[in-house]
């Protein structure tokens, strides 16, 4: 069986020691930083943005794994891959004109990723754009804030996808040791976790735990 990639989320870290929370996580195994934007817009809170990304990449050669939640993020690919991200994920809701937004992702010579609310159907539009992605980030809680429950209506639409996608699949939501198993079985490849991973003692039997 493959190897299932763990992308800590950073939103869950403790960012007053931002610098020993990453290189524990680091020591523990995981395989990207999960760094979810957003612009009290597009989702209802406010994160980080590019300056901090620029400060998180002096701290580890670890891919930063980059979630735009932002509405037209087309604006800022360029100035996100400049701070140092090495995977960019747009929304398929935020874009005026999603193929010029995935475009310009693909010129910065980024992983590029698309991402789908939990609502967002796998119809004709999304197929359209699966053959130029690197990844596509299922979203199963409603994107905004961290510590949700997980939403189990995720997994037909992980299965439905696997079908159809042989680039990477990415989960964020509510994942944890419990919920781990279900989306490996379905055909996720990458699994974002925040309070799972950042909130446990010890890091590296989490990240063990979500792997399976």
């Amino acid at each position: 069986m493959k190897k299932v990639l763990v992308a800590p989320s950073i939103l869950s870290a403790d960012f007053g020691n931002l610098e020993r929370e990453i290189r524990d996580i680091e020591r523990a195994g995981a395989d990207l930083i999960h760094i979810d934007v957003m612009d009290g817009h597009f989702v209802p809170n406010i994160t980080i943005g590019p300056v901090v990304i620029k400060g998180i990449r002096k701290l580890t050669k670890m891919p930063l794994d980059v979630h735009l939640m932002i509405d037209e993020p087309i604006r800022y690919v360029k100035e996100f891959r400049d701070a140092g991200s090495d995977w960019i994920t747009v929304h398929y809701e935020s874009c005026d004109d999603l193929p010029e937004t995935i475009e310009a992702v693909r010129r910065t010579g980024a992983q590029t990723g698309l991402s789908l609310k939990p609502k967002t159907a796998i119809d004709e539009r999304v197929k359209q754009f699966l053959p130029i992605l690197d990844v596509v980030l299922i979203m199963s809680v409603e994107p905004g804030f961290g510590g949700q429950k997980f939403m189990p209506e995720a997994v037909p639409k992980i299965i439905e996808l696997r079908k159809l996608y042989k680039g990477l699949i990415s989960i964020d939501g509510g994942i944890n040791a419990e919920y781990a198993p279900v989306v490996r079985k379905a055909g996720v490849d990458v699994l974002v976790a925040g309070t799972a991973v950042f909130g446990q003692k010890d890091r590296a039997k989490a990240i063990e735990k979500l792997r399976g």
